[in-house]
């Protein structure tokens, strides 16, 4: 596919680490009831973690290596088994994701004053069902015929073979795991210094001297047609210039992430960020409307009244997530389009291999089809979609009283919920499910159907209730597609059994749907979701933008100019890719990282800055494809240990958190120290060493000189 970077390796056989031919158990009670046990506890740390955080932690990692530890304590268990479990507990992580990014917004609306248990069970159990379900006919099209790197899908892989050969590999995967682990809990349980180094100041510049037209025709763009002249956001706030930021999140699973998914992607994420911090925000600011309602009530009415108070460091945020982020949304929109149409025919080739396994499957037996490659039969397949179809338009019929709308829901639902899911199982390739941009996708799909709403006549209250049941089950799918698909690209290293990891998906998806009800009910009742206690932010933006569709108020124009942007993003990447360039410019990647936050793109680029260093090492040393293997495992190994150290403490700290109700409940000296910035930088600066170091290995080699193959043909 022309949308993924030239630069990526062409697709090649894969020879997994239990070959087709041998049978290990997969799926046995011990499996069953620990891969449940797990989905059930990480949904609910991640849940809290995403209502308070607003973001969740990818449980991958931290599953299998639970599961391994678990399993050698029983003294039973494979690798298979252990992936098995891993792929049950990562489906309840996504569930929680998807719910809790979208059905919260209920609340907020005040649509519920609790959660309803039916109807939340259904909603995620049914939408995860639907996302493991839409995304199997593609695991043949996205993991075997398109060259992604599925970031953590890699990482567990090489998590669970370290953990089977109990050999020197495990040992680096300690050392970082530790580092990881370290980070996070000095940061962000103990409070010892900063988690995020930032700094922000307001430039002077002469704002006046800009002509009255131009300003007229800005101002005319950004209230979507409106020719008079606005004042200026810096003007309105009695600020004097445009403001500007940097920051810079000290995590080291964003630098792993950086690492595996590659210089050519982190680039371009980073560009995106770039782009609205360093021109979208400081334009906004001389040129925008002040009047402009932000998300965040809390903060003020207007953008004005937000800035006013904001200081140096918070000016940019606030019009970067009331204003420039919707850049990003009108990206997403235009780079899931175009990703689905690029991708046309490689999900139309995965559903017609399904089938044709299938067929093969039927004609032959089972033996006829390789064990490594046997998915779940397309008929149950089907069935099962349209098993979870019918009580998902019941339920969207009880909220509107109307079949005719509810059935037109349960299409869009349909086929929202494929594309999505597809769209996001792409993203979950190029740079990870713990950087795959759900809640723009999210967006997307709420904007979608509150319009179509809308055309049907449909009004305030029921239209955005409507809306966000959409966008629910959309979000579910498309979490877990993701999920799906990183855990499934897992098993092809590992040589799982497709149909047997399909079923521990579902499995984790149902029991991570029972529990998710009565925990964020718990949660509600401790903190109050939307207060500062658990403020929700992605269910507080989808609820703002169902409203703002029926009531006014979004930024359309941003968005059309974000769609604009992606456009030409399109066009350029085109260009590059007739000129057959190494590097790529995904347009998918580039609205992410226009639409995340700043701080989280600065470490991916400098992770992959690193991965950089190490190919540039490897090119010149003409290193043997034997040595660039080594040093791509090892560096695989220590990258996978930085997210494992982070993502278990990550999820262990949600304990005393939400059982105190406090997140300075560990704090050391009152948290005085939080605010410290040098540690921080100094454990980036040392993840970033580690990683180059340790990626290659035992050879010791800090060059070219150091590799064998160098010096021979020097000499």
């Amino acid at each position: 596919m022309s949308d993924a970077p030239a630069n990526t390796a062409a697709p090649q056989k894969v020879e997994p680490y239990i070959p087709a031919s041998k049978n290990l158990p997969e799926l046995t009670v011990g499996v069953l009831i620990l891969g449940s046990l797990l989905a059930i506890i990480l949904a609910g740390a991640n849940a809290y973690l995403g209502m308070f955080a607003g973001m969740t932690v990818s449980a991958s990692v931290p599953a299998a290596v639970i599961s391994m530890a678990i399993f050698r304590i029983l003294r039973t268990g494979n690798i298979l088994q252990n992936n098995a479990v891993q792929t049950a507990a990562a489906s309840g992580e996504g569930l929680a994701a998807g719910v809790i990014f979208t059905l919260p917004a209920l609340i907020i609306l005040g649509v519920w004053a609790r959660f309803s248990y039916l109807e939340t069970t259904l909603i995620a159990g049914f939408g995860g069902i639907l996302g493991v379900l839409f995304t199997i006919p593609l695991r043949r099209s996205l993991i075997i015929d398109q060259p992604l790197q599925f970031p953590e899908g890699v990482a567990t892989a090489e998590v669970l073979k370290a953990g089977a050969e109990g050999g020197g590999g495990v040992g680096t995967l300690v050392i970082a795991g530790v580092i990881g682990a370290v980070v996070k809990i000095g940061a962000t349980g103990l409070k010892l210094w900063a988690e995020i180094v930032e700094v922000g100041a307001w430039i002077k510049t002469d704002v006046a001297s800009i002509t009255a037209g131009a300003k007229n025709a800005i101002a005319a763009v950004s209230t979507f047609g409106g020719a008079q002249a606005v004042t200026p956001v810096a003007t309105a706030t009695a600020k004097s210039g445009v403001p500007f930021y940097f920051g810079i999140n000290a995590s080291p699973a964003l630098l792993a992430v950086g690492y595996i998914v590659g210089f050519n992607v982190a680039v371009v994420i980073f560009a995106g960020a770039a782009i609205n911090r360093w021109i979208a925000v400081p334009a906004y600011a001389a040129f925008g409307d002040p009047t402009t309602r932000i998300i965040n009530p809390d903060t003020g009415a207007t953008l004005a009244e937000a800035l006013i108070g904001a200081g140096d460091l918070g000016a940019a945020g606030a019009i970067h997530s009331s204003v420039t982020r919707y850049l990003g949304v009108g990206g997403m929109l235009v780079g899931g389009l175009w990703s689905l149409f690029k991708l046309r025919k490689s999900l139309l080739g995965g559903i017609k291999a399904g089938l044709d396994a299938y067929r093969r499957a039927k004609a032959g037996g089972k033996d006829s089809v390789l064990r490594t490659e046997r998915d779940m039969p397309m008929n149950i397949i089907l069935m099962l979609i349209v098993a979870s179809v019918i009580p998902l338009f019941l339920i969207f019929w009880h909220f509107t009283g109307s079949p005719g709308i509810s059935a037109v829901m349960a299409v869009v639902m349909i086929v929202a919920g494929f594309l999505f899911s597809a769209v996001a199982s792409y993203m979950a390739g190029l740079v990870g499910s713990s950087n795959n941009p759900v809640s723009g996708i999210t967006i997307s799909t709420i904007l979608i159907s509150a319009l179509l709403l809308a055309l049907l006549g449909m009004e305030s209250p029921v239209g955005p209730v409507a809306a966000i049941l959409i966008g629910g089950v959309v979000c579910c799918a498309a979490a877990i597609g993701g999920d799906n698909m990183q855990d499934l690209k897992c098993g092809q290293l590992v040589g799982s059994t497709p149909w047997k990891q399909q079923v521990m998906q579902i499995l984790g998806v149902i029991v991570a749907a029972i529990a998710m009800a009565p925990i964020l009910n718990l949660l509600n009742d401790a903190y109050g979701i939307g207060s500062k206690g658990l403020p929700a932010p992605q269910a507080n933006l989808m609820g703002t933008v169902a409203k703002g569709v029926f009531a006014g108020g979004l930024p359309w124009a941003v968005i059309a100019i974000g769609a604009a942007i992606a456009v030409a993003v399109i066009i350029i990447d085109s260009i590059l890719a007739a000129k057959q360039a190494k590097f790529r410019i995904p347009v998918m990647a580039f609205a992410v990282g226009v639409y995340l936050p700043f701080d989280l793109n600065v470490p991916i680029f400098l992770g992959g800055l690193v991965a950089w260093m190490v190919g540039r090492v490897l090119d010149k040393a003409k290193a043997t494809p034997e040595r660039r293997a080594e040093v791509e495992r090892n560096g695989l190994l220590v990258a996978a240990g930085f997210i494992t150290g982070e993502a278990l403490i990550g999820i262990a700290l949600a304990v005393p958190v939400a059982a105190y109700h406090d997140d300075t409940v560990l704090a050391l000296f009152g948290g005085a120290y939080h605010s410290f910035k040098w540690p921080a930088l100094g454990f980036v600066v040392l993840v970033m060493w580690l990683l180059y170091k340790l990626s290659f290995g035992h050879t010791g080699a800090k060059g070219p000189k150091d590799f064998p193959e160098a010096r021979v043909e020097g000499e």
